[in-house]
């Protein structure tokens, strides 16, 4: 699956800055903007597969640069992430174009979990082939970023998550080398994306712990087997 690729468009630097790095270490391309003119000349010129907010930039405001980026595209998924978060901002918000409008007060988690959602849907809508993994007694849905058993359903918090645990279930009890697990799910194998990988593989142990029998076993100095009964 390719890197999803986000633009974020808020001035507040040291704000932004924290998100960013956050955002990238969840596995998202992140291009961060200042102000709205920037933004809508980057949009013209790249693809992206959702839009982050602030509304209250310089210039053009957030709210009128979702107005434009809606009259060019009516799919890409809009969110704001602003300071002001009245009830009058979030219905401007809503009239302008935007599908969702989150006060910067709201934990990243929550935030992570808005961007999936409409990543889902996104993948609904391009009709994405499904793709379903059976673990012992769990079932992962990948394009819905999720774990199902008996005891309910499980969202994943991110894309890349999804995709790591996608690779390991089509490479069950072989021992995977860190590079190569990198250049599968990541595209690319440095030291920064390695130490984002043992965040995601600490997560999915997390998520399978009471799942018998699999494992996620550490080949020291090597990689990772994902230890599946056949």
């Amino acid at each position: 699956m390719p890197e999803i690729k986000i633009i974020y468009v808020d001035n507040d630097i040291h704000f932004a800055h924290n998100i960013v790095k956050r955002l990238k270490d969840e596995g998202f391309e992140i291009v961060h903007e200042t102000n709205g003119e920037n933004a809508l000349k980057k949009i013209d010129k790249e693809k992206f597969d959702l839009c982050i907010l602030e509304s209250m930039i310089p210039g053009m405001d957030g709210f009128l640069l979702a107005s434009a980026i809606r009259s060019k595209d009516d799919k890409i998924p809009i969110l704001f992430f602003s300071s002001k978060a009245l009830d009058e901002d979030i219905i401007r918000g809503f009239k302008s174009g935007g599908d969702d409008y989150l006060g910067k007060t709201a934990c990243m988690q929550e935030l992570l979990l808005r961007l999936n959602v409409f990543l889902k849907r996104t993948r609904r809508l391009s009709g994405d082939k499904r793709e379903v993994f059976i673990i012992q007694n769990l079932t992962f849905e990948y394009n819905e970023l999720c774990l199902k058993s008996k005891e309910g359903k499980v969202e994943l918090i991110s894309q890349k998550e999804a995709d790591l645990l996608k690779f390991l279930c089509q490479n069950p009890n072989k021992t995977l080398k860190r590079e190569e697990i990198l250049y599968h799910v990541w595209g690319k194998d440095d030291y920064f994306l390695g130490r984002s990988m043992d965040v995601f593989i600490v997560k999915l142990r997390k998520r399978l712990k009471k799942t018998p029998g699999v494992e996620i076993e550490t080949i020291h100095g090597i990689g990772f087997k994902f230890i599946l009964p056949v």
